[in-house]
């Protein structure tokens, strides 16, 4: 479907143990239902056609036969309905009974996927009845025709159903136990280029189950980057030993997207987004290996169409949302920064560190890391020089705080007022300083680096980068200025992020001083401070200049994490800040956003080392080897068609 979405769904229709009729009347209400509700994967549970809790009578003749019956009508009732359905039911072939799942298209029985892996534990007895399923797939024939003709299938667990004009849709099947073992079927299957797997299960209920049930489908979707679908059996089975709660799972990439309530027999639906799921594979290489062999594939056609997005688009995933969480990634992320910085001082034996601050958030957050760094070093504090150097744009605001953030971290502080140095400077190249320009602005950025330099000279320390990954997304540092440094400490911290690292810190600090001017540099625009004050207040403000960084960051996540086009990254984001921003509004950015990307690159390429704190980074030696000279124009001229639609 469009932009790589499919909706999916895992569905516990109600049940008779034995009563093939009624099953099979109430699995093709279901699935009409799911179909009507746009879902284009439907799956039911295992045996469902007799129920799973049969035990002796799986050995009737007449039991098998209406099972095959009912399974023939369900097939004829899929006509019409381009999407893959999984039904499961207890199949004879040669003498030997399988429980297999059915998997049916618009008419058509694709195939059939046997349970490889049959239990014989507690009150599991399958082997009494069932035999193992083949791996490899043979071709079968079936009395499954309307005129009584019959039809050739493929039967055997290595089996692929794809999308032929969605090809980011494979699906395979495997069965309840086949999951719980240590081989799993579903490994061999996304190897051979499976992206959504589905379970047509019949797990009963005791104490504790369902936990391990919910770890075991959100772990094997994150191991194997791909979706997966599980559908249990629920109420109407034997209570004979047993109860079967109904426990729907749907999960992408080890989240959790919908979970049935159990003892309930329920639908769940959730759209599932493949080309992330592509975007990841790719970006880890680990599906490097040899695909397996014997694989057969079987093709079908879903027409493209819009898929109503039911899922939520976090605005800022950067930052964990809830509160309990952001917490622990904040600690966590402050001692990645720190430990990175505390390795590089330990092997150059440099017991000093100077850092510029302006009062702005990431230079204080660069002061916090180096502090904490100092501090498991075993270092006096009072070995970072925070540098103050107020020049034209310096707000009385953000001055006092730097100067006061300094004192009460107990870092040495040292002021270097640079406007007669850059008024010289502006003699010396003839520039004229009423002209407001790029020129003036720089001068000021280089020549603030240049005094760190040297006093890092002077004191044998080196200078802390204080620049951000969304900045050095942007290009918004000025190249051989901010942007330079011996150790950039924030260089993969997005601006979203850099906030709540420093709110994190401020909310626990015990000092509540200090915690008030962490607050007060929290309620500061960001800003470059390099036009003179207005009235006293700051008078440039990057996000009128640049564009908001919540979105950027949204851009950046997207770009980079999954390498979506642009055209899709627009869409999410409508969805993300619906009610926030217009979408001409997004529009507008986001080619800003694209331009900026790729024209700056020379400015990462050749970046510091710093320490990388989250799956996205820019850094030019891992994350993003790009060419300072690659075109946009493709990237443009998605965009371009995205205006004209």
């Amino acid at each position: 479907m469009k932009d790589g979405f499919i909706k999916v769904a895992a569905v516990t229709p109600n049940i008779k143990v034995a009563d093939t009729a009624y099953n099979g009347e109430n699995v093709r209400l279901a699935m009409r239902s799911a179909y009507e509700a746009g879902a284009r994967v439907i799956v039911f549970p295992e045996l469902v056609l007799t129920g799973y809790t049969c035990s002796d009578l799986f050995l009737q003749e007449l039991l098998l036969k209406k099972a095959k019956e009912e399974l023939m009508k369900t097939v004829q009732a899929t006509a019409g309905m381009e999407a893959l359905i999984f039904v499961g039911l207890p199949l004879e072939i040669d003498g030997r009974l399988y429980n297999v799942a059915a998997v049916c298209f618009d008419g058509s029985l694709l195939g059939l996927v046997p349970k490889k892996h049959i239990p014989n534990y507690g009150e599991f007895y399958e082997k009494r009845h069932f035999v193992s399923g083949p791996q490899e797939v043979e071709m079968i024939h079936l009395p499954l025709l309307p005129d009584g003709g019959v039809a050739e299938v493929p039967f055997g667990s290595n089996q692929l159903f794809s999308c032929e004009n969605m090809p980011e849709l494979i699906v395979a099947a495997e069965i309840c136990e086949d999951l719980w073992m240590p081989d799993p079927p579903s490994i061999a299957h996304t190897m051979a280029g499976a992206t959504l797997l589905v379970n047509l299960s019949a797990s009963d209920e005791v104490t504790g189950k369902a936990v391990y049930r919910r770890q075991l489908v959100e772990g094997q979707a994150a191991r194997l980057v791909c979706g997966y679908v599980y559908a249990g059996a629920g109420e109407g089975e034997s209570t004979t030993d047993l109860v079967f709660g109904g426990h729907n799972l749907i999960a992408e990439n080890g989240i959790l997207l919908k979970e049935s309530k159990r003892f309930e027999n329920e639908t769940i639906y959730a759209d599932l987004d493949l080309q992330r799921l592509i975007g990841e594979r790719r970006r880890m290489g680990i599906f490097d290996k040899q695909k397996p062999k014997g694989y057969q594939r079987t093709y079908f056609h879903i027409p493209q169409g819009e898929v109503q997005l039911e899922r939520w688009i976090d605005p800022a995933p950067f930052v964990p949302g809830d509160q309990a969480e952001r917490e622990e990634r904040c600690e966590e992320i402050l001692m990645i920064q720190a430990m990175g910085l505390k390795k590089r001082l330990l092997h150059t034996n440099c017991k000093h560190a100077v850092i510029g601050i302006s009062g702005g958030l990431d230079s204080t957050l660069a002061l916090l890391v180096t502090a904490r760094a100092f501090d498991m070093a075993g270092f006096a504090r009072s070995g970072i020089t925070a540098v103050t150097m107020p020049c034209f744009g310096t707000t009385d605001r953000t001055y006092t705080n730097a100067c006061e953030m300094a004192r009460r971290m107990g870092a040495s502080l040292q002021e270097v007022d640079i406007k007669e140095s850059v008024q010289k400077h502006f003699r010396d190249i003839d520039h004229d300083p009423t002209v407001q320009d790029v020129t003036y602005e720089n001068s000021q950025a280089r020549e603030r680096t240049q005094v760190l330099m040297d006093i890092a000279n002077q004191k044998s320390g080196m200078v802390i980068g204080t620049g951000d990954m969304s900045e050095l997304a942007l290009g918004w540092a000025t190249y051989n200025g901010d942007h330079m440094s011996m150790y950039g400490v924030n260089a993969s911290v997005p601006k979203t992020l850099v906030r709540h690292l420093v709110r994190y810190y401020a909310d626990n600090c015990q000092e509540p001083a200090l915690a008030h001017i962490l607050y007060d540099v929290l309620d500061t625009p960001v800003s470059p401070e390099l036009l003179p004050p207005k009235d006293g207040e700051i008078a440039q403000r990057t996000e009128d200049l640049v564009g908001p960084y919540e979105l950027h960051d949204f851009f950046l996540y997207y770009c980079l994490r999954f390498g979506f086009r642009p055209r899709k990254i627009y869409r999410l984001a409508s969805l993300a800040f619906n009610g926030v921003y217009e979408d001409e509004f997004i529009y507008h950015w986001l080619r800003t956003f694209y331009w900026r990307f790729f024209s700056q690159q020379f400015k990462r390429s050749c970046l510091p080392d710093g320490p990388k704190v989250g799956t996205v980074s820019v850094s030019p030696r891992g994350d993003l080897r790009m060419p300072s000279d690659a075109s946009v124009q493709i990237w443009m001229e998605d965009l371009e068609l995205l205006g004209k639609l």
